[in-house]
Parts: C-alpha cells; structure tokens; sequence
C-alpha cells in the first residue's frame, strides 16, 4: 500500500536491523483512521474484561488511572510502511487487567468505540508485552491518536494496537476482528511483513 507523501512527514534513514523490511522512519505521527474520531466523555468511559473469564471486571476512568502504571518506550511499525522510534507512553499493562478477570481462553479480541475490534492470542497481550495506555510523550492522549486510551502491542503492526478502546473479549477461539475481516493479516509481524493474508 502506497502512502501519501503528505502523511509521510520528515522521513529518515533507517536503522540497520532496528526498523522491519519495507518500512521508513519518520519524525512525524500519521493519524490514519477508518472512520470519524470517536470523543467519550471520561465520565462515561469504562475498560471492560469479559468473555472466558473468571469473573467479568469493568473499571471507570478513576478506577483505572488509579491501577499501577508503567512508562514504556518502544518502536512503532505502521501497516502503511513507516515506523516511529523510541516512542514514549504509559498506562496499564494487559497483565493487569487481565489478572483480575482470570482469562479462561487463548484469544482476545479488543472491542473500541466506534465499532473497531482486532483480535490477538492471549500470549501477545501477557508477559509484558501490551498496555492501555493513556498518556503519549507525557501528555494526555489526542483522541486523534486514540485518546483517552488505546491498547499498545508495539511488536505487532500498529492497526493491533487498537485506538479508543473500551474493553477486551476474552475467547477460546480465534475470529478476525475489523481489518483482518477485510483482508489484513491474522496476525501482523511487520519483521515477517505480515500485512496482508497470505503474506
């Protein structure tokens, strides 16, 4: 897929062996989006955990800035071929969240204002490898970027990473969520170029 030379921004060269094949680097942040940008009220907003599940777990907005919170910096690899380095969030890690619902399944599939959903084994969310994350840079999250909170799986392409969410369904089988639905790749390595099925 082919973008746009003004989304593109400043590019710059890549790092050897830091940045996966067929991506560039840039100092920008593109804000790509299937539809219009979501704006819910903190006071209306929850995280929800369900599905195969011990017990189902919600938290409102207090709730959840209240949960232990980690600041991580990692590289982020778009779908559309650039890559954004040494970016800096923080929020809640999955295994977090998840621990307090005890997961009974292999799968989850994150569910986001709008109607956006992406599904993920349960082993790419756990071990610290994904967060809620609501701050960007040390700033509140722009809904353009998926605030208030977005779901951070920086190993995988960034359409995992799925913006204004509100919950995940945890599953004991796995089903594509919207982009996969339309053709994407089940699971998304951008190290393997995973961007579209069959890849």
């Amino acid at each position: 897929m082919a973008v746009p030379r003004s989304l593109r921004g400043r590019e710059a060269p890549a790092a050897p062996g830091r940045v996966p094949p067929g991506q560039y680097v840039t100092q920008g942040f593109p804000v790509l989006s299937a539809g219009p940008t979501p704006r819910t009220p903190l006071a209306g907003w929850t995280f929800t955990v369900r599905g195969v599940v011990g017990e189902p777990v919600s938290w409102d907005w207090e709730g959840f800035r209240a949960l232990p919170r980690e600041t991580v910096t990692v590289d982020i690899h778009c779908v559309t071929t650039w890559s954004k380095l040494d970016t800096t969030w923080t929020g809640v890690s999955l295994d977090t969240l998840l621990q307090a619902a005890r997961p009974g399944g292999g799968f989850v599939r994150a569910f986001s204002d709008g109607g956006y959903t992406t599904n993920l084994p349960l082993d790419d969310v756990t071990g610290g490898k994904a967060w809620i994350v609501d701050e960007y840079e040390g700033e509140p999250l722009d809904p353009e970027h998926g605030g208030p909170a977005r779901l951070l799986v920086p190993h995988l392409y960034f359409w995992k990473s799925a913006k204004w969410v509100r919950g995940l369904d945890v599953r004991s089988a796995d089903a594509p969520g919207f982009w996969e639905s339309y053709g994407y790749h089940n699971y998304g390595d951008p190290w393997r170029e995973q961007r579209y099925a069959g890849d």
